[in-house]
């Protein structure tokens, strides 16, 4: 089996050499490559292709968060986890919304840390437990209603952040919602497919077409949204396979 090949990067030598010789021990992975800040990490990514890169957010100069964006255009098969310090919710928002694949807190353990990087790579969202009312919290923030005044000046061609709950299951086939639903319970694409009996490409197109049709970024966003109970996903019954 080829080794899962990782990048990490963090500006503290200590803590990525301590990370680096850890996650060494475990024959799955193998640590491609490490970086300091996000250019060294772009250089890096470049070179190395990592199949995963395990991001800081306190970087010197272009925050972790904010070098997601540049990181997916460069290396777009690769998942980007998340693992900070920060539990401030703007930095949570910010990445998932960025389009990173999950958000750990530095004080997870390694077990754990290395199944969440499996699940990442299996494409399940991991978000770490102290951070998941937060990540609720933050998605379930509805928008004040905007004054009559406000409404006159709003542009027609101005589009929501997202589709409202309430209308989003009218846009979706019935297998679509299908797949959302097992989407909310962390299933991923393997298991989603084996549920469904369907083809995991399947499965990853039905993804694509949630994600447009309600103009959602990422995985981890469709699973947030599929939480509210507005979205109705709890009187869906799923096909016989």
């Amino acid at each position: 089996m080829t080794p899962i090949q990782l990048l990490v990067v963090d500006d503290h030598n200590l803590f990525r050499r301590g990370l680096i010789a850890l996650l060494s021990l475990d024959t799955r992975f193998r640590v491609c490559g490490e970086a300091a800040d996000i250019g060294e990490a772009l250089r890096r990514i470049e070179n190395e292709r990592p199949d995963l890169i395990l991001l800081d957010n306190h970087l010197p100069g272009v925050r972790g968060v904010d070098g997601i964006v540049s990181l997916k255009e460069t290396a777009p098969d690769a998942r980007i986890l998340m693992l900070t310090v920060s539990e401030n919710e703007d930095d949570l928002t910010a990445a998932l919304q960025a389009g990173a694949d999950g958000y750990l807190l530095k004080t997870v353990e390694l077990d754990h840390l290395s199944s969440y990087i499996i699940k990442v790579l299996d494409g399940e969202p991991v978000i770490s437990p102290e951070m998941m009312t937060k990540m609720l919290t933050a998605f379930r923030v509805k928008s004040p209603t905007p004054s009559t005044n406000e409404q006159a000046v709003a542009s027609d061609n101005a589009q929501p952040s997202h589709v409202p709950a309430e209308v989003g299951l009218a846009l979706l086939t019935t297998r679509e919602r299908e797949v959302l639903a097992l989407i909310a319970i962390g299933d991923s694409n393997k298991v989603i497919a084996r549920k469904l009996n369907i083809a995991e490409t399947t499965v990853k197109t039905h993804v694509h077409n949630i994600l447009r049709k309600l103009q959602l970024s990422s995985r981890v966003q469709a699973a947030v949204y599929a939480t509210d109970p507005a979205a109705g996903l709890s009187k869906i019954k799923l096909l016989p396979v």
